[in-house]
């Protein structure tokens, strides 16, 4: 699908750049004594203004422009402008066997009307629809936020329980628990404090990574209750993760298809390898887990992980980079996110 769009995304270009050659060529070509020469010339004159358009919209914009690096952007515009014309004119002069283009003495003032001025006009002109094209996604993009974080409360407000009526139950619940039972009791608390996390902390558009940590914890705990001892599971996270915040509930899923889809050898090890590293504004979280040799694949593309990738799309769009690992008997999914207002990133890679 993606290669099906990107190969009509080219074709459209094509063809916008075939018709201003055609009009180009249909309104010239009389002022040159022949056809063939009337063609490279147009030619030369449609690639010049291309490149220079792909250049400032696919480079100078978005490295110099949105970055607000005004006068870098300017000073680059500007050169590009004159180099290319300078190019451009020499080629001509060597096409068109006239001396008088590849000599840089003569009229400037002509070659500038001719030549700089244009070609300023008619790049800005294409920077200018880039502009409106980038604007109206950036807008696209946060209506669609919007949207979704609308239709995320209603089904949360639609969905949530009563919560003074239900951890009244649980605290019931836990009296009634034979005080000897303590894993029992154990595992009822991690499940209310499960709960008051997606009912309470949750509500903000961030947390801290330290709770985000505990609520994974809770459920790693209750999830090795209902394995037994061929499994292994594993949680460890370096000390550096602390004192940033995360999207909540934006990890929850990678551990829950471990735990959904974990290997049950009867003669082989069976794991769960659950790993948060944090370096220079670089998180980094992985969930593996052992699967059986005959796993379909589409196993694993569940709603959940569909979920959680268009959340990482409209939470962190560019700033992350999540990759799936499918290999014979393990399945690994890696997320990394790029912080805001971090230090210079470093891969830890």
């Amino acid at each position: 699908m993606q290669q099906t769009w990107l190969l009509k995304y080219k074709v459209h270009h094509i063809f916008f750049w075939m018709l201003v050659f055609a009009v180009w060529y249909f309104l010239r070509y009389q002022d040159y004594s022949r056809s063939s020469t009337a063609f490279w010339v147009t030619l030369i004159k449609v690639v010049d203004l291309a490149l220079m358009v792909y250049i400032t919209n696919y480079v100078l914009i978005p490295r110099l422009l949105y970055k607000k690096r005004y006068l870098a952007f300017a000073t680059c515009f500007v050169l590009m402008i004159v180099a290319s014309s300078l190019l451009k004119m020499n080629i001509l002069g060597r096409v068109m066997h006239a001396p008088v283009l590849m000599n840089l003495s003569g009229n400037w003032k002509t070659r500038i009307y001719d030549n700089v001025i244009p070609h300023f006009f008619l790049v800005t002109a294409g920077a200018a629809i880039q502009l409106m094209i980038d604007y109206f996604r950036l807008q696209q993009r946060m209506a669609e936020t919007a949207k979704e974080k609308a239709e995320a409360e209603l089904n949360f407000l639609k969905s949530q329980i009563n919560p003074h009526f239900l951890f009244n139950s649980i605290n019931s619940v836990y009296f009634l628990i034979d005080k000897q039972n303590q894993e029992a009791r154990e595992s009822l608390h991690k499940f209310s404090d499960m709960l008051r996390y997606q009912l309470y902390e949750v509500n903000g558009s961030r947390v801290t990574i330290e709770k985000e940590i505990r609520y994974l914890e809770d459920y790693v705990h209750l999830q090795k209750l209902r394995k037994d001892e061929q499994y292994e599971v594993s949680f460890h996270y370096s000390p550096a993760v602390n004192g940033f915040t995360i999207e909540p509930l934006i990890l929850i899923p990678f551990v829950e298809n471990a735990f959904k889809h974990v290997s049950a050898h009867a003669g082989q090890p069976n794991y769960i390898r659950i790993h948060l590293d944090y370096n220079n504004g670089r998180f980094v979280f992985s969930a593996e887990n052992s699967k059986e040799a005959k796993a379909s694949t589409d196993a694993y593309s569940g709603i959940g992980l569909k979920n959680v990738k268009r959340r990482l799309e409209l939470l962190y769009p560019g700033r992350y980079e999540l990759t799936i690992e499918d290999k014979a008997g393990v399945y690994k999914a890696e997320l990394v996110l790029l912080l805001d207002k971090e230090p210079q990133l470093q891969s830890t890679k």
